[in-house]
């Protein structure tokens, strides 16, 4: 009985190692909000991981397959991986939303982040900021636009073009606002953007 014979088991043994970890570790308690904190990680790289995936993998990938007139085409990927990437990546992006929201919550930090208070409140209010927009533009713009690509929602010609525009430059917006929106969420737990 390998765990790592499904990504089921292979989570659950990561994750049995990880509590392992914290409880043998723990030495001075590590506060009220540690788990949900640990769970907006885990949902973060998830979201992130694949925004990276469709734009540095993906997306070029689709490319060179079309431009590939002998090759096989995109339509395994379009058919196959691409659905069920964008189930995970935009359950990820809610779940990093409302696991960081619950994290400002439990620290007492929400107001002070999303008011961009001074200190630690403007520092990962900044990323809060950013990961609301990324957020919306993942379930605004990429999703809805994403289904008239993949053919989920009918379309005209015209209409998957429009489409596919939209979804690519609202996913590259996400990129690029991840870069600050990391590093903002990284500086507030290390006392600023440059210490």
């Amino acid at each position: 009985m390998n765990p790592l014979k499904s990504i089921t088991g292979t989570l659950v043994a990561g994750l049995v190692i990880a509590i392992l970890i914290a409880v043998f570790t723990n030495v001075d308690g590590g506060g009220h909000g540690s788990l949900v904190l640990w769970a907006h990680v885990f949902a973060g790289i998830t979201w992130i991981g694949l925004l990276y995936y469709f734009n540095f993998i993906q997306v070029p990938g689709l490319a060179a397959a079309a431009a590939d007139e002998g090759g096989p085409g995109g339509a395994g990927i379009s058919k196959y991986i691409a659905p069920n990437a964008l189930l995970w990546f935009r359950w990820a992006a809610l779940a990093t939303w409302l696991t960081g929201a619950a994290y400002l919550y439990v620290t007492g930090q929400l107001v002070n982040a999303f008011t961009l208070s001074d200190g630690y409140g403007l520092i990962i209010g900044i990323g809060a900021w950013l990961g609301t927009i990324m957020l919306f533009n993942v379930w605004v713009l990429i999703w809805p636009n994403q289904k008239k690509v993949l053919g989920m929602v009918e379309a005209t010609p015209e209409e998957i073009a429009k489409a596919k525009n939209i979804a690519m430059l609202a996913s590259r917006t996400n990129t690029m606002l991840s870069i600050p929106m990391l590093m903002s969420m990284v500086g507030a737990g290390h006392g600023g953007f440059f210490m």
